[in-house]
């Protein structure tokens, strides 16, 4: 089925709203707040994504403080405590919880790493990689007027919102928020705080209401995702012309379609132990304070870790595929080279999306599962590496003998290859259950996830912003304060990130708030990277011991500089909108896919033209054409288009 809009004026036709508004011009609410327009909602849910992903940054950063220079009061705690409006906003969610002296104490501590985990993965990451980029990007790249479902997709934001305040709400309420770990793991998060006898006092209720309309809102998106890329592709768009952007987001739907219900029903269940005095996860015999607990018993707590790592295992690739999916567009547009290898990249995509559920109990081998099932998941866990290495080594293939621009997106895109490569083979130990044995919960782990999803992904992330950000608004952001951006992020990443898996080997927990200061048998030991940050220490007058807590304050300059290198993000963001250098075309980047071919920024109905794709998405350098990019929607010379008129010139989609 072709949804290819007609050749006139799409302002005011092909509205999604025109039984219900006519063809007069929306109010500023219905067209920006209560928008049915893929394009909208994707920025609501960019927007909305980049917010949390801040916040849960400045949660790192107390944390890093913490872990640092424990029992020292925070920096600027009396300036913020003497600012009204900050004051009370600041002592409402962390100031009620510090220590008299400002200092932070393990319950914030394990406060701060349970909400970090939920909101970057949760309302940072997947927000703006999936639902932003893939509402605003996949609908103009296979063609169509909009996502199948409009007001479906309206609904799914407007529940993500929801989730949004009930999350932030969490923070206010009598417990605080919750401080069990993001995995939130019975039986420890179903009897929490137990003793308090208001449920809506419990920051545990609020995490679990969150997630239920969380989960909820990528139901109705993944459904819509899926359903648009199998009906609404153009004319000519077959399965093997579709960018691999549009592939990764059809895969990632499949994924959260299949793996989220499994953890809406553990919320629903643990909200139902919390809430209700049901068991289902309270097995008999638990006791609290010398007292047995006041339960029915007879559940299972590993349960919920099935249920929950049945989802958590395939999100990990609902965080990756985005950032492969946004290179995908950003390499061979920059490298003037094709994607090396699509079809065999496709081909991994799925495979990498059907292993994923088949690799779950990897994070579950202290359990104590027998040897038989856990030689199964150490079989499958070794396997899907093979699809991301396929998926990685494409990339960098494509980037042989091209003529590379090296601008802003390009550098976040070229820094993403090795970082995620680190992140991978470090990740590979970890498949053997007696390595996982020794390793689990130590900063090892902390390392090589974050190497996948901070260097990874969120550098990705970034790259997409500079690189579609001309046609969401019309404007370039600057590409000196882009690599003013660029330099002290990838530094700041290394520093805070490469020490880790030194300390994890070393024994270094992930909950020890004091950074493990009062585990001498730990603490003390040496290494020749403490060795050398004494040395550099010394070198600047400080005094940085030679010992593994130095390299917590390693950790924590890294992390500041990373704070730093986001200043000049921020600014070129909004000062870009209205400020920034205009684009001279619709296609400023001289690229191949659809999402090029439309008015910038597009309007609603997004083509002003029938799209038809002719050829393969990154047709950059052919042979005997005469420009170094062969777009889609370009027909071939002297054939006429499907309407018997003349085959339009590739300038018609630059008005």
């Amino acid at each position: 089925m072709s949804a290819a809009a007609p050749t006139h004026d799409h302002a005011h036709d092909h509205s999604h709203d025109d039984h219900a508004h006519g063809h007069h011009e929306q109010s500023f609410i219905w067209k920006y707040i209560f928008s049915s327009d893929h394009k909208t909602i994707g920025i609501q849910y960019g927007l909305t994504g980049m917010i949390f992903l801040l916040f849960g940054f400045f949660l790192m950063l107390l944390m890093r403080w913490s872990i640092a220079y424990p029992g020292v009061p925070l920096p600027a705690i009396e300036f913020i405590r003497s600012v009204p409006g900050i004051r009370e906003l600041f002592e409402g969610m962390f100031g009620r919880w510090l220590n008299a002296d400002g200092s932070l104490n393990g319950e914030l501590y394990n406060m701060l790493g349970a909400m970090h985990g939920t909101i970057m993965v949760f309302f940072g990451i997947v927000p703006l990689g999936f639902a932003a980029f893939g509402n605003f990007v996949m609908p103009l790249q296979i063609g169509t007027i909009d996502m199948a479902f409009p007001r479906l997709n309206m609904a799914s934001y407007w529940l993500f919102f929801i989730s949004c305040v009930l999350m932030m709400w969490s923070f206010f309420v009598g417990t605080g928020p919750v401080q069990t770990g993001w995995t939130m793991y019975s039986p420890l998060a179903s009897t929490a705080n137990i003793g308090v006898t208001s449920i809506w006092g419990h920051g545990h209720t609020w995490w679990l209401t969150a997630m239920v309309f969380n989960i909820s809102a990528s139901l109705l998106g993944s459904v819509n995702f899926i359903a648009t890329i199998i009906n609404l592709r153009t004319k000519g768009m077959t399965w093997m012309k579709m960018p691999f952007f549009c592939w990764a987001m059809f895969v990632i739907g499949f994924l959260l379609l299949l793996a989220f219900p499994p953890l809406e029903v553990a919320a629903l269940l643990q909200l139902s132990d919390r809430v209700f005095g049901s068991s289902f996860y309270l097995p008999t015999g638990l006791m609290e304070g010398g007292k047995h607990l006041d339960i029915s018993g007879g559940g299972s707590p590993l349960l919920y870790q099935h249920l929950f790592w049945f989802l958590a295992h395939p999100e990990v690739y609902v965080l990756i595929l985005p950032a492969f999916a946004i290179l995908t567009e950003v390499i061979p547009c920059n490298a003037r080279r094709p994607l090396w290898g699509y079809k065999s990249m496709v081909y991994s995509v799925l495979t990498l999306g059907f292993l994923s559920f088949l690799v779950w109990a990897h994070h579950m081998y202290l359990t104590g599962m027998g040897t038989m099932m856990s030689t199964y998941f150490q079989i499958t866990t070794v396997l899907i590496s093979v699809p991301s290495v396929v998926l990685l080594t494409c990339m960098m293939v494509s980037l042989w003998g091209g003529s590379i621009r090296f601008n802003t997106q390009m550098m976040f895109a070229s820094a993403f290859l090795p970082m995620f490569g680190i992140g991978g083979l470090t990740g590979l130990p970890l498949a053997f259950s007696f390595i996982d044995l020794a390793m689990h919960d130590t900063y090892y782990v902390i390392g090589h996830f974050h190497y996948v999803v901070a260097p990874g992904t969120i550098f990705a992330l970034f790259a997409g912003v500079y690189h579609w950000f001309p046609k969401i608004t019309g404007r370039f952001m600057n590409d000196r304060l882009g690599k003013l951006h660029f330099w002290p992020s990838l530094l700041g990443m290394n520093l805070v990130f490469a020490p880790m898996f030194i300390q994890g080997m070393a024994g270094f927990h992930r909950r020890w708030y004091d950074g493990g200061k009062y585990f001498e048998n730990t603490s003390a030991m040496s290494h020749w990277t403490t060795t050398l940050t004494h040395k550099i220490g010394a070198f600047f007058g400080l005094n940085i011991p030679d010992n593994m807590l130095s390299l917590n304050i390693v950790m924590s300059i890294g992390a500041f500089i990373l704070a730093i290198g986001q200043v000049p993000f921020i600014f070129n963001f909004w000062f870009s909108i209205k400020g920034g250098k205009k684009a001279n075309s619709d296609n400023p980047w001289n690229a191949t896919t659809l999402d090029w071919a439309t008015p910038t920024p597009p309007p609603h109905g997004n083509f002003l033209f029938d799209p038809v794709a002719h050829r393969g998405p990154y047709e950059y350098s052919v042979p005997g054409h005469g420009s170094d990019f062969y777009p889609q929607w370009e027909s071939e010379p002297g054939k006429p288009d499907p309407k018997g008129s003349p085959a339009p010139a590739p300038a018609l989609a630059h008005h």
